[in-house]
């Protein structure tokens, strides 16, 4: 029954990103995208609200108590190569940045909450990370938001200004990660 519904997420997921529902559309069409970054000028950048979860610890997390810092969001499974092969560039990007107001969550999806805990260990993980099998939580963050491994960067307002759909590197993710963080507040 939980691959069955798994499945039946996965599709509805996969036909929002093909036809770009959600009420505003598809915002990634309002936006640069260069080698699967997506980038958005501030009046183009769709809010992200409503999102909570329970952390990979038992914590609670509310998206809206990190309101006013960056936020990266990374989407990821134990199970997933190019997410093993990420992990240390984020955590470097995490250390370099937290200190500028920035914030970091993963999103384990589709995965067992045991293997889900061993990742975190073993690639010696800081930032807290929702459990989130069956993808709930990742919708809320982005309709399209499909692709694992995949990074959304939001600035303080909680919108979306960046979307890496692809692994990444800390040479790549940390400009970026700075270049948000140092937007005025406004």
């Amino acid at each position: 029954m939980r691959r069955l519904a798994v499945a039946a997420l996965t599709a509805v997921t996969a036909a929002g990103a093909l036809s770009g529902c959600g009420g505003e559309g598809n915002w990634a069409t309002k936006c640069t995208t260069t080698n699967m970054v997506v980038e958005c000028a501030a009046a183009e950048r769709p809010l992200v609200s409503g999102v909570t979860g329970e952390l990979l610890d038992g914590a609670a997390y509310d998206l809206e108590a990190d309101r006013g810092k960056v936020v990266v969001v990374n989407f990821w499974g134990s199970w997933c190569a190019p997410c093993r092969a990420e992990a240390d560039d984020l955590e470097k990007t995490y250390q370099a940045t937290k200190d500028k107001n920035v914030a970091f969550l993963g999103v384990n999806t589709r995965d067992d909450r045991d293997s889900a805990k061993a990742f975190e260990r073993g690639y010696k993980v800081t930032y807290g990370s929702v459990y989130d099998f069956e993808g709930r939580v990742g919708l809320k963050f982005d309709v399209t938001q499909s692709a694992v491994p995949s990074t959304l960067i939001l600035d303080r307002q909680g919108r979306i200004a960046a979307a890496i759909r692809r692994s990444t590197t800390n040479g790549e993710l940390q400009p970026l990660v700075e270049k948000i963080a140092a937007e005025a507040a406004g």
